[in-house]
């Protein structure tokens, strides 16, 4: 399923999510508007370094971010091998892989494809906002 957010579309793949789509779209609206923190939605996750970090993932708070080195030590993994999982992240938001950073630099976010970084940046100034002020939205990045 694709999803609009900040003008970008993305891709969602709904059959890794055990829950109809309108809850799934429902979910990322509430997002959006800055009424949701985390998904409540049961996402399959795969014995593999992908579904290890995607586990990593999930773990961190609305909000917050945590490195590529730092997912890497959870996972007894490298950074590079980090970075390749979460670009096979099949549920980008619901599985917060826009939360892992560089240690010195944003990352890269490869679920929008070309305006993916763009859109990474939109999540996390969208997160950080509504958690300090419970009132911006997505749709005010736009």
């Amino acid at each position: 399923m694709d999803v609009t957010i900040s003008g970008i579309e993305l891709s969602i793949d709904e059959t890794s999510i055990a829950a109809p789509a309108s809850a799934i779209r429902r979910q990322v609206a509430e997002y959006k508007r800055g009424e949701r923190r985390e998904f409540d939605l049961e996402v399959t996750i795969p014995e593999t370094l992908t579904g290890a970090v995607m586990a990593a993932m999930v773990e961190i708070p609305f909000g917050e971010t945590r490195t590529y080195g730092q997912i890497a030590e959870a996972v007894a993994s490298s950074p590079v091998a980090v970075g390749q999982a979460c670009g096979r992240n099949p549920v980008p938001i619901v599985v917060p892989c826009h939360r892992v950073v560089g240690a010195d630099s944003i990352g890269g976010f490869s679920a929008a494809g070309d305006r993916g970084v763009e859109l990474k940046r939109a999540l996390l100034e969208h997160e950080r906002a509504v958690r300090g002020t419970g009132q911006a939205r997505l749709d005010d990045f736009e």
